[in-house]
């Protein structure tokens, strides 16, 4: 049995570690297709002993990941903003609770859903090259897959809210700096790098890394838990907006938008 169930996400495995690559041209985005796949996959990872890492990288040389497909929000539909974002907490919260050791080998742009899977993942490696933000209210959404939380989580408010507020687009040395990476590599190299962490992984008991996972995340989950779910609701709830409808379609139609504050 195949252990991926789409074509936008290859899975090989490699040793104790899944190498997980995002694989939907052109910019790795995320869809109804490749989230509940993903879900399904780490539930395989979860229940093969033998795997001990999972490894996550984009497809290509520009994109780790660009996020959602914004064609999908394009209607304004309320109902399927909530499908959507049920589709992206139940992976992200599922990768970010893998038994193992998640790292994300970030090769490009991370935007959206694209930084918002990396930062589920236990540890980053980012490429020189590469560029991250969460840029959803310039078009009119908000982070809803852990965006709000896990970064601030990551990197403190201040910068959580210059990166979510503010719009900033941060290179990966500042990304590395502020905490939101744990290291940068040249161009090329992050899957390698992340590779060779995962086999260090493999040194360890995998068992007692599951546990050592499971206390360090105590305190973070408590805190960050409630915040989760505020997200996908009050994602749900711009979909009664004009902004929600403007913001997407201005981005679509590459026009700047037209903001009526309501």
């Amino acid at each position: 049995m195949s252990l991926s169930t789409t074509d936008k996400l290859k899975v090989e495995i490699k040793g104790h570690t899944a190498q997980v690559t995002i694989d939907n041209p052109g910019a790795n985005t995320w869809d109804t297709e490749s989230l509940p796949a993903l879900q399904a996959l780490v539930e395989k990872l979860n229940a093969d002993k033998e795997i001990y890492a999972l490894v996550i990288t984009g497809e290509g040389e520009k994109f780790f990941s660009a996020g959602a497909d914004l064609n999908l929000f394009a209607d304004g539909d309320p109902d399927n903003a909530r499908r959507m974002a049920v589709y992206f907490g139940e992976a992200f919260e599922t990768l970010a609770n893998f038994r193992g050791v998640s790292i994300a080998a970030i090769n490009g742009f991370a935007m959206g859903g694209g930084l918002e899977v990396a930062m589920a993942c236990d540890i980053r490696i980012a490429e020189e090259q590469a560029q991250m933000a969460l840029p959803e209210a310039k078009v009119g959404l908000l982070p809803c897959a852990g965006g709000t939380q896990r970064l601030s989580w990551l990197v403190g408010e201040g910068w959580a809210k210059r990166i979510i507020l503010c719009g900033e687009r941060i290179k990966a040395d500042t990304a590395e700096r502020i905490g939101l990476v744990e290291e940068v590599v040249g161009k090329g190299e992050a899957l390698q790098h992340a590779l060779a962490l995962a086999e260090q992984v493999a040194q360890q008991s995998p068992t007692s890394v599951g546990f050592c996972k499971r206390l360090i995340h105590t305190g973070r989950d408590t805190v960050i838990g409630a915040g989760l779910e505020g997200e996908r609701d009050l994602f749900v709830e711009l979909f009664s907006t004009q902004d929600q409808r403007e913001g997407v379609n201005a981005f679509l139609e590459k026009r700047k938008p037209q903001w009526k504050n309501s």
